[in-house]
C-alpha cells in the first residue's frame, strides 16, 4: 500500500546525507542494538541501529562503508547512549532482512540526498 500523498515541502524537512561508518561497536546491554560512529565530513555522529539479529558480524560487514542517514531527527537516549540520527535502510518495513541504502560510487561524506 502506498502512503498518503505529501507535498514537496514535507519531503524537504528530511535531511538525508551520506556518511561513512567509521566504527561499529556493540551496545552490550542490548540484544538488538549496535552503535555506529559516522563521519559526515563537517561533523560526526553516534547513531544506534537495531541490527544485531540481522547480521552475524556487523563490524566486519559494514565498517568503512558509506550509507544514507537521516541526520535531523531529535536525539534519543537508549541504554545510556544518545543516538543522533537514523540509518536509512531498505527492507525493514517489508519484513525482509534490511540492507543499507548506499551510493553507487564514493561521494564526499556529508553529501545530501534529494
Amino acid at each position: 500500500m502506498i502512503k498518503p500523498t505529501i507535498q514537496l515541502k514535507d519531503l524537504d524537512k528530511n535531511d538525508i546525507r551520506v556518511g561513512k561508518i567509521v566504527t561499529v561497536f556493540d551496545v552490550t546491554s542490548s540484544d538488538k542494538l549496535v552503535g555506529l560512529d559516522v563521519d559526515f565530513g563537517d561533523f560526526k555522529r553516534t547513531i544506534l541501529v537495531g541490527m544485531k539479529a540481522e547480521r552475524k558480524n556487523p563490524k566486519a560487514e559494514i565498517e568503512g562503508t558509506q550509507a544514507l542517514f537521516v541526520v535531523n531527527l531529535e536525539p534519543k537516549k537508549m541504554f545510556g547512549i544518545e543516538s543522533h540520527g537514523m540509518l536509512f535502510d531498505i527492507g525493514y518495513a517489508n519484513g525482509i532482512t534490511p540492507v543499507l541504502a548506499i551510493p553507487e560510487k564514493k561521494v564526499p561524506n556529508g553529501t545530501k540526498a534529494g
